[in-house]
């Protein structure tokens, strides 16, 4: 199965072996055409009536291709940094907080790449990288074309004592590490793919 956030709103792709796991999502869809399947993605997208949506076919793997085809796609990766005092590392970017991450470049291994993203947009260093989490899947439009980005995330610990540097040129404005009892000002103001890897991660 897997997981998409269009317009941050989750499009579930699955075969018809998950479906009763589903059956909380209101609207539930058979693939039958490719031109249906992006009128359903365009809907959920624009449409402000329509918070989930789930479609199926008994062959995932060709769902998977018809649905990737519509897209360009890159990769991502990031971290769930947390510091000796269980804190979480928070960068605030356009108005919303996040978990720091960024593009895979050519030829990256893709921990690497985790690790260099989480020091470049906070500014420090000696980040320890201890295991994977799920990768989560989310579109945008960009100039023009429309992304589907895969972000591979990390779970990270921090054991330097460097003060945070926001990468200003990124668009971040706030670097924070943040305890878990106050986490819920960042769930009210962040992505909902976040709060996926916040309910795995922590």
């Amino acid at each position: 199965m897997y997981k998409v956030f269009i317009n941050d709103k989750p499009l579930f792709l699955t075969s018809q072996s998950n479906l009763d796991s589903l059956k909380h999502c209101a609207i539930v869809e058979e693939y039958q055409t490719f031109a249906l399947l992006h009128e359903w993605i365009l809907s959920l997208e624009h449409n402000s009536a329509i918070f989930s949506m789930v479609v199926w076919h008994t062959d995932l793997a060709f769902l998977w291709k018809e649905f990737t085809s519509l897209y360009k796609q890159i990769e991502a990766a990031g971290g769930l940094v947390k510091n000796g005092n269980s804190e979480i590392l928070f960068i605030y970017r356009l108005g919303k907080w996040d978990l720091p991450k960024g593009k895979v470049e050519k030829g990256e291994e893709i921990k690497a790449a985790a690790i260099r993203e989480v020091e470049e947009e906070c500014g420090i260093n000696e980040i320890t990288l201890l295991d994977e989490l799920p990768a989560t899947y989310h579109t945008y439009h960009h100039k023009g074309k429309v992304i589907l980005k895969k972000t591979h995330w990390f779970r990270m610990a921090y054991n330097g004592n460097s003060i945070t540097v926001p990468q200003l040129e990124e668009g971040i404005t706030a670097v924070e590490w943040i305890a878990p009892n106050n986490i819920q000002k960042v769930v009210d103001n962040t992505y909902a793919s976040v709060v996926d890897v916040l309910e795995v991660g922590l």
